[in-house]
C-alpha cells in the first residue's frame, strides 16, 4: 500500500504491505466555511469573558502575541482579521504591539515576519521579536517552583489588554499546545523555560501528550500566565490541510480547555496492541525545519512501540539540529543518550533546550531511532540517531512473520494510545 508521509513543504510516499500495517491519523475535521465569520463570532462571544468588542476601548494599549516561524498557525490569515476588529472597535493602530512568541527560538527576521503576518501588517504594525535571553525585556511575578525568577515579556505585561493567539494541538511534554502556552514559555525568559522544562518535570509520566491537570509542566505554565492577569485568548484548531476547523476564544483557561477537548476528540486513536516498527513524521513544513522539534514525532510513535522495537522518523530537517544551537552543542559533547542522561542528573546542571535531548534518549532506551531527513549522515549519527536512507527497504529487512507495522503520517497531530480491552 501506498502511504504519503508529511515531509518537508510536501509528501513522501512509502511502499508497505497492506496485511501487517496500520494507518493512524487524527479524525479528518472538515476546514470552517468562512473562517473570518467565525472568529469574528468567537471574538464577539466568548467563553467566560465580555465580547472582544467591550474591552476594546480607544486608548486602549493592546499587545498581542502570534506564534513564530516554526509553528504551522495561520497567522498570515487570523493576524489581519484580528486586526480588522480590533480598529473597527476603536483601538488606535499605534497602541498596537504585535509580539512574536519565540520562546527559547531564534528571532525571526522581516522576511520571515512577512511571510507569517503579510507584508502589510509588519509594514503598517509595530512587530517586535521577544527576547529570552535578556531578563531587563522582562517583568519577575514570583519563581518558578525551583525558585528561578517567572520573567514575562514586558510589552505583554504592560498592554492594557493582552491577546494570546495560537493554535492548539497534542504535545508531547505540556499535554497540549495553546492556551497559557503562549505566555510561558511563549514570551518568558530563557531561565524560567529551563527551570519548568528542567530534568525532574520532563520525566514526570504525567508530562505527555494529551495530559495538563496534573502535568507538573503545563500546571506551572497555566500559575504563572495566569499572574500577570486577566489574558484574552484566540486559539484555533486545524486539519492537515491547515484550514481552521475550530475557533476557542475568551478567558485564557477556560476557553483553552473547550478547546483541548474539541482536539482530543479528533487526534485521539484507540489501536488495538503495541506495533514493531513505527514510522512517523513531524507533520511536515514548518514542524519537521530541524531536528531540535522532531522529538514531538518520536515521542507520538513511543506511545505504541513495543520495548525493543523500531521507530523510524521521517523529517526534512532542512535547518539542520541547527548548527552551532544548545541542543547541538549539547548532544555532539556526549557520546550517546545514556551519557547524556547522566550528564543531565548531575547536580545543578543546566543546559538551553536540554529537554529535546533529555526525551530523545529516554524513547532509545525503549526502542531504536532511525531517521530519513535531508541531514548527512554525520550529522545524523553525532546526534546519536541511526540514518535511514530507505524507509520501505528498511522495513522490508526487519520483516518476520509476526511483524506489526504502524504509521503515523501526520505524527504529532495524532496520539494514538493502547486500548486495555
Amino acid at each position: 500500500m501506498q502511504i504519503p508521509l508529511a515531509y518537508g513543504r510536501g509528501t513522501l510516499e512509502i511502499d508497505l504491505p497492506e496485511d501487517r500495517t496500520t494507518v493512524i491519523e487524527p479524525r479528518d475535521e472538515p476546514g470552517l466555511k468562512d473562517e473570518r465569520a467565525a472568529i469574528y463570532a468567537a471574538l464577539d462571544a466568548p467563553v467566560q469573558m465580555a465580547p472582544l468588542r467591550e474591552q476594546a476601548i480607544r486608548g486602549k494599549r493592546v499587545t498581542i502575541v502570534h506564534s513564530d516561524i516554526t509553528r504551522p498557525m495561520p497567522n498570515e490569515r487570523v493576524i489581519p482579521w484580528l486586526l480588522e476588529y480590533l480598529e473597527a472597535s476603536g483601538v488606535r493602530r499605534e497602541d498596537i504591539t504585535l509580539l512574536n512568541a519565540l520562546g527559547t527560538h531564534r528571532p525571526n527576521n522581516r522576511t520571515e515576519l512577512e511571510q507569517m503576518l503579510t507584508p502589510a501588517v509588519v509594514a503598517n504594525y509595530r512587530c517586535v521579536n521577544h527576547e529570552p535571553h535578556n531578563d531587563d525585556a522582562c517583568v519577575a511575578f514570583g519563581t518558578t517552583r525551583t525558585g528561578v525568577p517567572a520573567l514575562i515579556n514586558r510589552h505583554l505585561v504592560d498592554a492594557d489588554i493582552r491577546i494570546i493567539t495560537g493554535f492548539i494541538e497534542p504535545h508531547f511534554f505540556a499535554g497540549f499546545s495553546g492556551g497559557p502556552k503562549g505566555i510561558m514559555p511563549g514570551v518568558a525568559a530563557l531561565k524560567t523555560v529551563q527551570s519548568n522544562h528542567g530534568v525532574h518535570n520532563i520525566g514526570d509520566r504525567r508530562a505527555t501528550f494529551g495530559v495538563t491537570v496534573g502535568n507538573p509542566i503545563w500546571e506551572e505554565m497555566r500559575d504563572i500566565a495566569l499572574r500577570i492577569g486577566p489574558s484574552f485568548l484566540l486559539n484555533v484548531s486545524l486539519n492537515h490541510h491547515r484550514q481552521i476547523t475550530g475557533v476557542f476564544a475568551g478567558d485564557l483557561i477556560a476557553a483553552h480547555r473547550v478547546g483541548t477537548e474539541f482536539v482530543r476528540a479528533s487526534a485521539m486513536q484507540k489501536v488495538p496492541g503495541q506495533f514493531d516498527i513505527v514510522i512517523t513524521t513531524n507533520s511536515g513544513y514548518p514542524l519537521d525545519m530541524n531536528l531540535y522539534q522532531s522529538g514531538k514525532g518520536m515521542r507520538a510513535a513511543e506511545l505504541v512501540v513495543r520495548d525493543g522495537g523500531l521507530i523510524i522518523m521521517a523529517a526534512e530537517c532542512r535547518e539542520g539540529i541547527p548548527a552551532g544551537s544548545p541542543h547541538d552543542q549539547l548532544i555532539r559533547s556526549v557520546p550517546d543518550g545514556e551519557a547524556l542522561l547522566a550528564k543531565l542528573a548531575e547536580p545543578g546542571f543546566t543546559f538551553a533546550e536540554q529537554w529535546a535531548g533529555q526525551i530523545q534518549a529516554l524513547i532509545q532506551r525503549r526502542a531504536e531511532i532511525q531517521l530519513h531527513s535531508a541531514l548527512d549522515e554525520d550529522t545524523v549519527r553525532a546526534a546519536h540517531l541511526i540514518p535511514c536512507r530507505d524507509i520501505a527497504g528498511t522495513v522490508r529487512a526487519r520483516l518476520q512473520s509476526d511483524t506489526r507495522i504502524a504509521v503515523l503520517p501526520q505524527g504529532p497531530m495524532t496520539i494514538p494510545y493502547v486500548s486495555v480491552n
